[in-house]
C-alpha cells in the first residue's frame, strides 16, 4: 500500500515504514498529514483532489536537521566583483507508520 502525501510544497510517494525528509514542520511525536491526494492498495486507487477526506496517513517526528550547504558564488568578469553564500535548508525527518483508506 502507498499513497501520495504534499507537504512544504513538495509531494511525496510514501508506504508504511518509510523513512523521508521533508520541509521543516512544527510537530512532535505523531501526527497525520492533511493532503493526502492519492492512495493505493494495489488493486484499488483513490484519487483527490486537491484532499482525499478519508484518507489517512500517520507520520512520526525522528528528528529536525539542516541539510549540507550549498554554495552560491557570483562573479563579474574583470570588475572585480566576487559574492559568496551560503545556505542551509532546514529540514524534518518523519516515520511512516501507517496508510488509512
Amino acid at each position: 500500500m502507498y499513497a501520495v502525501i504534499e507537504t512544504g510544497g513538495k509531494q511525496y510517494r510514501v508506504s508504511e515504514g518509510d523513512i523521508i525528509k521533508v520541509e521543516k514542520l512544527n510537530a512532535q511525536g505523531a501526527f497525520d498529514f492533511e493532503n493526502v491526494l492519492m492512495v493505493s492498495d494495489g488493486t484499488k486507487v483513490a484519487f483527490g483532489s486537491p484532499l482525499l477526506s478519508s484518507a489517512k496517513v500517520t507520520a512520526e517526528v525522528i528528528g529536525n536537521g539542516k541539510v549540507k550547504k550549498v554554495l552560491v558564488f557570483k562573479q563579474k568578469t574583470r570588475k572585480g566583483y566576487r559574492r559568496l553564500r551560503g545556505q542551509r535548508q532546514p529540514y524534518t525527518q518523519v516515520k511512516i507508520t501507517s496508510i488509512q483508506l
